[in-house]
């Protein structure tokens, strides 16, 4: 069933390039959710995320007139570039990837066909928007013959975002993106963008549930809690937060929880190692109490279904990703997967009327060419 259903967006792809003649090519780029350290990676710190089993996937063709035509097919819109007027707001990735390529390929790179079908819920704090840009520079890149790196994937990537978007992004979700790894967590050294694979313990699982709020991050208040990390860290004398102790930080809240969360993260390391899930649970617990009270970028929709996920009996769980709204990650028991997401959901549809999602997630192979199997 899933073999069919994945072929079926490949074909609806080339369905929409009107190319069934073996002309288009595919590039896959996977979301992520970070299992712990979050709001830390703009201040060198390590983090902890995996790419995931839902992803940005797009079919292109390359053209000789310079142009460039992309069609979201979950958004039922289209973009040609150069443009008459001002594009959507989902399309400017597209102008600012071109833009970025062109600086590197010179004015006379070719354009290309794209159509585009994603996997990754939109707003829901998995990283749908880094997996579109990275998928974009993979195939601007391929078309112009530029050739990058895995780390130049995801720094272009980042700075398509910042441009795009407005929002001074860390680079986790792009590096998770282009270096995920099959069955391993990622620890990110985001000052040296170092990575080092963390097996997943095989009897442990993901899982993901959506809250029915859809985060809104470039009208959120990311880029004054950026400003306030920045503000501290200049006030005690480091160039980032990393460099600080506990006791330098111990009366700001904002600061405290990065310095904390960079603890949690190496503590979460061990405990994974250590095939110790209760007690990577519990820093989940602690990592979420710090993202709701030093950090205050929970709402009360992630609280409720953190403290629901653990009383179902999860390891731990914890908001993912910039918060604001979006998705909570849980640690369950692989053959407590589905039993924990029906109590958390029946039970949080209750409290709440709002209609939760819940969904495992499996660690996969970062981003890439690809083709139907």
């Amino acid at each position: 069933m899933a073999r069919t259903r994945e072929s079926g967006r490949f074909d609806a792809l080339r369905d929409a390039l009107d190319d069934h003649g073996g002309g288009v090519r595919f590039v896959r780029a996977p979301g992520r959710v970070n299992l712990i350290g979050d709001h830390t990676d703009y201040q060198g710190v390590w983090c902890l995320p995996i790419a995931i089993d839902r992803d940005v996937l797009v079919g292109f063709r390359g053209r000789t007139d310079g142009r460039v035509r992309v069609r979201s097919l979950d958004l039922d819109a289209s973009v040609e570039l150069p443009a008459a007027s001002e594009i959507a707001a989902w399309a400017r990735p597209v102008a600012e990837t071109l833009a970025f390529v062109r600086d590197r390929a010179g004015a006379d790179s070719p354009g290309f066909d794209a159509a585009i079908a994603s996997t990754v819920p939109i707003g829901s704090g998995l990283s749908s928007s880094a997996a579109f840009e990275v998928a974009l520079v993979l195939v601007a890149a391929s078309v112009a013959g530029v050739v990058l790196d895995a780390t130049e994937i995801a720094l272009a990537a980042q700075e398509i975002e910042v441009r795009a978007s407005g929002v001074p992004c860390g680079v986790m979700d792009q590096l998770a993106s282009v270096a995920g790894r099959h069955d391993h967590a990622l620890l990110l050294d985001c000052r040296s963008l170092e990575i080092t694979p963390v097996p997943l313990p095989p009897d442990v699982g993901v899982l993901v549930v959506h809250s029915g709020t859809e985060r809104q991050l470039a009208g959120s208040a990311y880029a004054e809690r950026r400003a306030a990390c920045e503000a501290a860290a200049a006030r005690i004398g480091v160039a980032w937060l990393r460099d600080a102790t506990v006791e330098q930080v111990a009366d700001d809240p904002i600061a405290r929880h990065v310095v904390t969360e960079n603890a949690r993260v190496l503590g979460f390391v061990d405990a994974l190692r250590a095939r110790d899930a209760v007690r990577a649970g519990a820093l989940m617990v602690e990592s979420h109490a710090s993202l709701r009270d030093d950090f205050a970028v929970s709402t009360p929709e992630l609280d409720v279904l953190v403290e629901l996920s653990v009383a179902a009996g999860a390891f731990g769980a914890r908001l993912t990703g910039a918060g604001f709204g979006g998705c909570i990650v849980a640690l369950v028991a692989r053959d407590r997967l589905e039993a924990v997401a029906t109590a958390v959901t029946e039970r949080y549809r209750s409290d709440t009327g709002l209609e939760p999602d819940a969904f495992a997630v499996t660690a996969v192979d970062g981003a890439g060419f690809t083709g139907p199997s």
